[in-house]
């Protein structure tokens, strides 16, 4: 796997139209941009290379990203914007075989779906990351994203691997109860 730059980011929210939680909601968001072994070429039968790249990824990027939070992570989300020179399954091969694994040991756990989405786009194209509980599939406050944007990612032949989890749901919120806990 040939990484070309990482990114990190933490994003504090202190109010929302008025609403002043006890503590800061904290998302952080790890991104990292990868050549594309396949961009270009024929249509790959075996994606193994990049099963591997989003485990590694994971590995890498999570426990950083755990350690931006005010408190313990409770939702998730990933995603991946492959270049024009790619195909949407290239991204796929990132967020879906195995980087889960990564996601759910750093945070801890995680019973629900990691809600993810995949697609093509050129170098400073938005991609939003669906964040949704950890554990909780219904849980109504939590369903929320995190776009990201690079000016300069993807190139056609890279992809841009994105991970979000966030220590609270939504400010605000007022379409379904928290979980029980």
């Amino acid at each position: 796997m040939h990484v070309r730059k990482i990114l990190t980011w933490r994003e504090e929210t202190f109010e929302e139209l008025g609403s002043r939680p006890d503590r800061p909601v904290v998302k952080a968001v790890g991104i990292a941009v990868i050549r594309n072994p396949f961009a270009g070429k024929p249509m790959a039968g075996d994606l193994t290379a990049l099963f591997e790249a989003g485990a590694a990824l994971g590995e890498r990027l999570m426990p950083k990203l755990v350690e931006l939070l005010n408190g313990p992570a409770v939702s998730y989300g990933k995603a991946a914007l492959v270049g024009v020179a790619g195909e949407v399954e290239h991204g796929g091969a990132c967020v879906h075989p195995r980087l889960g694994k990564p996601m759910r040991a750093a945070v801890g756990g995680g019973q629900a779906v990691i809600g993810s989405v995949v697609k093509v786009g050129h170098a400073g194209a938005t991609l939003d990351i669906p964040l949704g509980h950890k554990d909780d599939p219904w849980s109504f406050p939590h369903f929320d994203a995190v776009t990201v944007s690079l000016a300069d990612a993807p190139r056609p032949d890279e992809i841009l691997v994105a991970m979000a989890i966030a220590d609270a749901g939504r400010l605000r919120n007022r379409c379904g109860e928290a979980p029980a806990r």
